[in-house]
């Protein structure tokens, strides 16, 4: 922990609220309390929560028994909720976590990105400060679509206001290559990262929409300006207004 936060990184860490985790190992079950404790001991910042091995369980009440765990660990941290939106938590999670997944996995694709995005952008009118509508981490620079994919995907999580975790390989970012210079470029956008962290907290929403495949997003910012997005779904250039 004391590397990471001397990089100026935050530092996270992954459980799950079931029996045991994706990969068979102990889950937080019965030991939300002392894994709680020893998160905040350890310096943690973020805590990815699952959902496997959580048969006969309870979403909502597990994940406030977390949360609980959480606020009495003595030190503030994250609540990834990630239950893949098998209990609709848009309904319950905000309160219970800081962000909730909407969505299955990500997949380095641009149709998985498709996906995810018709998937969240749906629960838009729950999103708000201090809880997020999170359509998984980014994919940018792993090497499954061109740049322009990856700018849009960056683009359209940012009008999102999702989460932007950062899904590639950040020691890569530093080589001369033309793929890092693009990551960098696109991950180290200020301007784009300022849309989707304004403090307003608002998640875009689809204001115009074609049989065409073009799309016009707009997000409310705090200065009561307006981001807006043009985004062309279809595989052929067109014009938008």
């Amino acid at each position: 922990a004391d590397y990471v936060h001397g990089k100026g990184l935050k530092f996270g860490i992954y459980t799950d609220a079931g029996r045991k985790t994706c990969e068979g190992r102990p889950g937080s079950y019965g030991y939300e309390a002392i894994d709680a404790r020893t998160y905040a001991a350890w310096g943690v910042d973020y805590v990815k929560v699952d959902w496997c091995n959580s048969e006969g369980l309870d979403a909502p009440t597990q994940y406030r028994i977390v949360r609980d765990a959480f606020a009495a660990a003595g030190r503030p941290m994250v609540l990834s909720i990630c239950e893949w939106g098998l209990n609709r938590p848009w309904e319950w999670a905000p309160g219970v976590g800081n962000l909730w997944r909407t969505t299955g996995d990500i997949q380095d694709r641009w149709s998985s990105i498709l996906t995810l995005v018709d998937l969240n952008v749906q629960y838009s009118h729950v999103a708000g400060p201090g809880g997020w509508n999170d359509p998984d981490m980014l994919e940018v620079g792993n090497g499954g679509m061109t740049p322009n994919e990856y700018r849009a995907h960056f683009s359209l999580w940012a009008m999102m206001a999702a989460p932007l975790n950062a899904g590639n390989d950040v020691r890569a970012m530093m080589d001369s290559t033309d793929a890092a210079t693009l990551v960098r470029e696109i991950l180290l956008n200020k301007d784009v990262i300022a849309v989707d962290q304004d403090s307003l907290g608002r998640q875009a929403t689809i204001v115009q929409a074609s049989p065409s495949e073009t799309q016009v997003w707009s997000k409310l910012q705090a200065d009561g300006s307006r981001a807006v997005l043009l985004f062309n779904r279809a595989s052929v250039s067109t014009t938008i207004t």
